[in-house]
């Protein structure tokens, strides 16, 4: 019996591979948003993490918990005796001794809360990065450039918990509060995991239909610009650290003026030796910095804004993140003249953090768009083809 046979042709050979790629780039696609749906979350919870972290700052609640136990610091006192012996251990501290004397155990379970909330989150937001994480690798779901940029992520976790218990060690001894420097640090590391969680999440999304615009002409310099703002808003943030570990606030509660001048005398501004010193440890310096910078970022962001708006080109974000920048300029002038009430303190804090967000996602649109313009794939007809060419 003879049998026959057909030889397929190159073009259903190409619709063969056509399909294989679709269903491909579907379970491609299905692994990057289940990934970026992740970070997003991890950002999310880092954002309370951080609104936590203010209220701890603020009640002074830091220092109630005077050791380091990142596995066995997960329960709280559960019985009396327990809450005894912690009240016990904060007793032997400086902040105890020189500003707390003669406190309740009930006051004391009070601010211990606060901080005892503040590590938890710390480790909850460990084990919700860890997990997934080895789950995506293990599935192969992460594709070979993205597996460093999330080990680096989690690693700088793991750096933000060392500084989180330096900053509080600092203020356990002769002081009764952190020192405002390692407390900068620890504000600035959580920003920067925040901006590379949203970054990283943001270059998983599916390219918008108007990336593959053309940028308007002289329009190139947008993106330089973004990310020059977000630079200096980190910046910002670290200097409001410091006033904030300095309560330089309340020292200094006048504006527009301060020290009774719009830019204060120089013997003042480094009163003390050596002069970068001022920088850390003069309230009058260091909140006067944090004015300037406000009023630089505030002003490129409305330039920026304008900008964007003339060549008609991502011009919501800008807008977006200079009105954002204009409320938190407001609440801090406002948080001054009433004397830092703790309300508007972190209503100050929580829009801080909500600008940050907006000029990431702003910087990293304009960057994404930019990059997927520069390097437009072409319309895989047209690479099948080429690949095929007995196919066209």
């Amino acid at each position: 019996m003879r049998h026959s046979s057909t030889r397929r042709s190159p073009l259903s050979k190409v619709t063969d591979q056509e399909m294989l790629w679709e269903a491909a780039d579907k379970a491609t696609n299905a692994h990057r948003r289940a990934i970026r749906l992740w970070l997003y979350g991890i950002a999310a919870l880092l954002v309370v993490m951080v609104m936590v972290g203010g209220a701890t700052r603020l009640t002074d609640s830091g220092l109630s918990i005077v050791e380091w136990r990142p596995v066995t610091g997960v329960l709280p006192p559960l019985s009396e005796s327990a809450w005894t012996t912690e009240f016990d251990k904060y007793q032997t501290s400086s902040e105890y001794e020189l500003a707390n004397k003669g406190m309740t155990l009930a006051e004391f379970k009070r601010i211990y809360w606060w901080e005892w909330a503040h590590r938890l989150l710390g480790r909850v937001i460990g084990a919700a990065f860890l997990l997934p994480l080895l789950f995506f690798q293990l599935r192969g779901w992460i594709a070979p450039g993205l597996k460093w940029r999330l080990w680096l992520i989690f690693a700088l976790g793991g750096l933000q918990g060392a500084i989180g218990w330096w900053m509080v060690a600092s203020g356990l001894v002769g002081r009764v509060d952190v020192a405002q420097e390692r407390l900068a640090i620890h504000l600035t590391m959580a920003c920067l995991i925040l901006i590379a969680l949203i970054w990283t999440a943001r270059f998983l999304a599916p390219a918008p239909a108007s990336a593959t615009t053309r940028i308007p002409e002289r329009s190139h310099r947008l993106a330089p610009t973004a990310v020059t703002i977000l630079g200096l808003l980190v910046l910002q943030i670290a200097l409001g650290g410091l006033v904030s570990g300095l309560k330089a606030g309340l020292v200094y509660d006048t504006w527009p003026l301060i020290d009774g001048a719009l830019i204060p005398s120089r013997e003042h501004l480094l009163f003390l030796q050596p002069g970068w010193v001022n920088l850390l440890d003069n309230h009058l310096t260091v909140q006067f910095a944090h004015r300037m910078v406000a009023y630089l970022l505030l002003g490129l962001a409305v330039l920026h804004a304008a900008d964007c708006t003339y060549r008609d080109y991502c011009r919501s974000g800008a807008i977006a993140l200079a009105c954002v920048l204009l409320l938190q300029a407001t609440l801090g002038v406002l948080t001054l003249l009433w004397h830092v009430p703790i309300l508007l303190a972190l209503a100050h804090q929580s829009v801080a953090v909500v600008a940050l967000i907006v000029a990431t996602v702003h910087a990293a649109n304009l960057r994404a768009n930019k990059t997927t313009i520069a390097a437009a794939p072409r319309d895989r007809t047209q690479l099948i083809t080429a690949e095929h060419p007995s196919a066209a």
